[in-house]
């Protein structure tokens, strides 16, 4: 992770604290092409893991974990991202792992940011 993907990563974490209340408490950030690709460790609160030992729990917890952070990006766009990389959201794929409190978040921006912060 260079300087700008770890600079990257911050504002994700900056913004998810702001927004949910909570950021990750580890995330890695790979740029490729378009994308900006998070990688995120320790994202569920205590009150979402005692919902997630059950069953049933995980499966919501799950739907409403990437619904819900998808929905927070269209609510508020992320103009600290479109300001540090110099150019525009266009969409976020999230998808969650619940038992190993694990997610991923790949930003698209429509510029080739790998090539812009990779040299």
């Amino acid at each position: 992770m260079n300087k700008y993907e770890a600079e990257f990563s911050n504002i994700v974490r900056s913004f998810r604290k702001k927004h949910m209340g909570k950021g990750p408490s580890k995330i890695t950030t790979t740029f490729c092409k378009n994308w900006a690709i998070c990688e995120m460790e320790g994202n569920l609160s205590p009150v979402e893991k005692f919902i997630a030992s059950a069953d049933e729990g995980k499966q919501a917890l799950r739907a409403a974990r990437t619904e819900m952070v998808k929905q927070m990006y269209k609510k508020n766009p992320p103009i600290e991202m479109e300001e540090f990389l110099g150019c525009k959201y266009v969409d976020l794929f999230v998808d969650i792992d619940i038992d190993r409190d694990f997610g991923m978040s790949i930003f698209v921006f429509n510029e080739d940011i790998q090539e812009k912060f990779n040299k």
